[in-house]
């Protein structure tokens, strides 16, 4: 979660949404988010929107972890109201931060008993929290799947030492695999690993004990996202003042490919662009909501929401967040309502992203030129686009953004 929010119109005081967008909900898949802002320490690389204890201090309104469940409880309650009997029963629930397993594990199980009292859950939901491998105990993630979990995706970033230092990570290389082994006693079905490559002074062979080490942990799910040096982070200052290298694009390119002829040598196969899994029932149903552009609620500060073309997003600190919602009034910062192009540019955007791509039928006649040209400089699969789709080869995944731009036009 972005710790930058955009601009838009005003929401109302009370948070209700046009009529249009009520009548398409159940068209589409629903699932809730739900932010948690709390982190032990700060990540030098990390924007998200999130708060040490000593950042948000103990005075009047400051909002503890002992209190926040009740704030996200007040605006489950808001969005039953908002959404009024309209929305389906979630088909997921993921709670992100942040470090959501920094709270006991009975506030997020009574999150989720009222997700599912407020709208219900569908048969087969997917519920799943982020974990610093360090956050969970044995037993928390047993009380965790006894309350209705299905899934866990924890922050292992890397298996070298040095590398977690320079991403000012505090768990020891090998605890990630711990939680992974505790997860599946536990009894969760699904665990996923997250990965980060290209850190200042990562080598070829660091790069590889992490996919090994990842890969012997045997979760079924691992996503891997190149390090971004985001404006205004310790990392940037670092980069800034010479201590540390930026990361070098081709090297990151390198490093993309090196995962991905693991991965796929492993088991796992790629279905977003730095996503793979152990099959389909394996992907991460929450975020295919996203990129699919289905409906979600996004509770807590800064959290994002969408429905039926009406994006929102709340204000972000976690004080102000709290006292908004506790004086009767909707947490929203402002809104945006998505008009038939920018949802369009939306849907190519994401869409292409995903290994089923896109039906060229959906690009402008300039798009398809396009795309017949990529499938010449080898950017498009030439067996897919002759089938009418378009879908990235390995190579257009390492230029995905340009590749997008272009079949956007």
């Amino acid at each position: 979660m972005p710790s930058t929010l955009p601009d838009g119109e005003p929401v109302p005081a009370d948070g209700a949404l046009p009529p249009d967008a009520l009548r398409s909900l159940g068209r589409r898949p629903f699932g809730i988010y739900v932010h948690v802002p709390f982190c032990a320490a700060r990540c030098g690389y990390c924007d998200f929107n999130t708060y040490t204890a000593e950042e948000l201090g103990t005075g009047p309104g400051a909002v503890t972890r002992a209190s926040y469940v009740d704030t996200v409880l007040a605006e489950l309650r808001l969005a039953q109201y908002v959404l009024g009997g309209s929305a389906p029963a979630a088909a997921t629930v993921f709670f992100g931060g942040g470090t959501p397993t920094l709270l006991p594990a009975g506030h997020l199980a009574d999150v989720l008993t009222e997700v599912r009292d407020r709208f219900g859950l569908a048969p087969d939901a997917e519920v799943t929290t982020e974990a610093n491998p360090e956050s969970v105990t044995a037993a928390y993630l047993g009380r965790l799947r006894a309350a209705g979990f299905t899934r866990v995706s924890l922050g292992m970033q890397s298996a070298r030492p040095h590398v977690l230092a320079v991403l000012d990570r505090r768990h020891t290389p090998g605890r990630a695999a711990e939680a992974v082994a505790e997860a599946k006693l536990a009894g969760f079905g699904h665990v996923n690993l997250d990965l980060i490559y290209g850190t200042p002074g990562e080598s070829e062979a660091d790069w590889q004990a992490s996919l090994d080490a990842a890969i012997a942990a045997g979760p079924d799910h691992v996503s891997a996202y190149s390090l971004i040096v985001e404006e205004g982070t310790a990392l940037a200052r670092r980069v800034a003042r010479g201590q540390l290298p930026a990361p070098d694009d081709d090297l990151l390119a390198d490093r993309y490919a090196q995962a991905d002829e693991t991965l796929v040598r492993a088991g796992y196969a790629w279905y977003e662009v730095s996503n793979w899994a152990r099959g389909v029932a394996a992907r991460s149903r929450h975020n295919l909501l996203y990129w699919t552009g289905a409906d979600w609620w996004g509770i807590g500060p800064g959290a994002h929401s969408h429905v039926g073309g009406v994006r929102w997003w709340n204000v972000k600190h976690p004080a102000l967040y709290a006292a908004r919602l506790h004086a009767g009034r909707s947490p929203a910062q402002a809104r945006e309502v998505l008009g038939e192009v920018p949802r369009r540019l939306e849907r190519l955007m994401l869409g292409l992203r995903l290994r089923e791509g896109l039906p060229l039928g959906e690009l402008t006649a300039r798009g398809r030129d396009a795309a017949a040209h990529a499938v010449t400089y080898g950017l498009l699969d030439r067996q897919a686009h002759g089938e009418g789709r378009a879908v990235l080869t390995l190579r257009g995944r390492l230029l995905a953004d340009a590749v997008i731009r272009d079949l956007a036009d």
